[in-house]
């Protein structure tokens, strides 16, 4: 191919002073590791607050952030809004179905978590979700699991003490694990167990079979009426009056409002050491490495104690922690998450759903099973993992792959949805092919192009890295979908 007059060709300084400004690798990690993905408009928002750490910061407060667009989207889905009295009582009538209501959650939260400019508050929500996990869609649960998303949020950036207070005596707790039925002369143990194992001290705090008995004794009394308007409340008759001991906890327990006892009890296992191991444990590998660093855990531990369980304290002293600058790209993303990191680096926009099944709101939550993952919807009470092993099977990357040919292509889903145009992606054309991908590894990945990746697209696209790339270019007209595709099917897309 003839050189390209020096007219067309871009010097080098105006290559420079054209490309995207992209973050240092300690900001994309930081702001990867806190987000569901970094976008040039998220860069761009940490920089105008003064950096990553000082954006990190400004989201530990998020009532003081705006989050117009995203908090609307909840009137797309009518349900939402509805008290559990009303869910349950349209329910019964016949007008209204649970799983509907669950599936329209399930793509509210997938929404909130592309859009809210919230998202520290949003990662976390996700994360205290799978700790203190309720399944949605649940045989049993679902007329109180949006309040429940509700407590989580609300609590999430704040002390795990009160979080575990607010959770596991909600309705949608006590009747996923059984304690709505729990009565003293009958008592259900299975959320006196899942208290221990997995919500506080985990499988190595110490605790036997009769601390697991006294634990469940001590949730009697906390009822809700699953056969007659779903009344949630407390019972004095029901509740197991008697001295009860668990793993150095114990009291008297003569009173039959067994309410207060509850949450002394709360609080101690909130602020026993076992526990701060386990959420420490818990915080590094989710923010960290799916094997952290002892010394990491140790610090977090020490933190979480002494702050009386300080979630913020503990974010501070993590992304603090040398451990954390090391760990840049260890991470797997889940499925869902790399879902939501696609729609936010295309830029695509929702719209108010119109009912039909190839609307984005609708498509989202099928998109996110065919990859491996749908919110909330793992059926045990552990959560879902957060290792990449759980994460790495040949249908995940398939099904990632797919999504991504399908988002940058704008073929599915195709009504209620706002693709950004071909040329919203491009640099200013003409430019060379190479200086085209470096421009969409850019926004996309925000870094420079590799040589790896170059070469990759060249590959897929059959274009040369020198050719010059004009506005009636085959990458242009045709082309441009299977170079994005590309660019998010590399390993830097699909962790964090």
């Amino acid at each position: 191919m003839p050189p390209m007059p020096a007219a067309v060709v871009p010097t080098a300084r105006a290559r420079r002073r054209r490309r995207l400004a992209v973050p240092g690798r300690g900001t994309r990690h930081l702001l990867n590791r806190f987000s569901y993905g970094v976008t040039p408009q998220l860069y761009r928002e940490a920089r105008r607050r003064g950096g990553a750490q000082e954006w990190f910061e400004w989201q530990l407060r998020p009532r003081r952030i705006g989050n117009k667009y995203a908090d609307s989207t909840s009137r797309w889905f009518p349900a939402l809004g509805y008290s559990s009295a009303t869910i349950a009582a349209k329910r019964d009538a016949g007008t209204l179905e649970p799983w509907d209501v669950m599936a329209d959650f399930a793509r509210w939260t997938l929404l909130r978590r592309i859009y809210s400019r919230r998202q520290v508050q949003e990662v976390m929500t996700e994360f205290w979700s799978n700790l203190l996990h309720v399944p949605a869609p649940s045989d049993t649960a679902w007329a109180f699991r949006i309040s429940y998303d509700k407590v989580i949020r609300r609590h999430a950036l704040g002390r795990f003490d009160d979080l575990l207070q607010a959770a596991i005596v909600h309705p949608a707790m006590l009747c996923y694990l059984d304690n709505a039925r729990s009565v003293a002369r009958n008592p259900n143990e299975n959320l006196g167990r899942e208290l221990l194992e997995l919500h506080t001290v985990g499988r190595l705090g110490g605790y036997d079979e009769a601390d697991v008995r006294n634990s469940a004794l001590i949730l009697t009394g906390w009822r809700v009426d699953t056969w007659d308007g779903w009344r949630y409340y407390y019972s004095r008759k029901d509740h197991h009056v008697g001295r009860v001991t668990v793993m150095g906890f114990s009291d008297a327990n003569r009173n039959p409002d067994g309410r207060a006892l509850t949450r002394r009890y709360l609080r101690y296992l909130a602020h026993h050491p076992a526990t701060a191991r386990r959420i420490a444990q818990r915080l590094a590998v989710r923010f960290v490495s799916d094997d952290p660093p002892a010394d990491l855990v140790n610090k977090l531990t020490r933190v979480y104690l002494s702050s009386g369980t300080d979630i913020k304290a503990v974010l501070r002293a993590l992304v603090r922690h040398p451990a954390f600058a090391r760990s840049v790209d260890d991470k797997v993303r889940t499925p869902t998450e790399d879902l939501i990191a696609t729609y936010r680096v295309l830029g695509i926009r929702a719209r108010r759903p119109t009912g039909r099944a190839s609307d984005l709101s609708d498509a989202i939550l099928w998109q996110g099973e065919a990859i491996g993952q749908r919110p909330f919807a793992w059926n045990r009470p552990d959560g879902f993992p957060d290792a990449g092993d759980a994460w790495t099977s040949v249908s995940r990357m398939l099904g990632s792959w797919r999504t991504h040919k399908n988002l940058a292509g704008g073929y599915w889903p195709r009504t209620a949805i706002d693709y950004r145009e071909p040329m919203q992606l491009l640099p200013d054309l003409p430019a060379r092919f190479d200086f085209v991908v470096d421009h969409l590894s850019r926004q996309l990945l925000a870094r420079p192009a590799s040589r790896r990746l170059i070469d990759a697209c060249c590959a897929v696209s059959g274009i040369r890295r020198g050719e010059r790339i004009t506005r009636n270019h085959p990458l242009v007209r045709w082309k441009l979908p299977r170079v994005v595709a590309a660019v998010l099917d590399t390993p830097a897309h699909m962790t964090r």
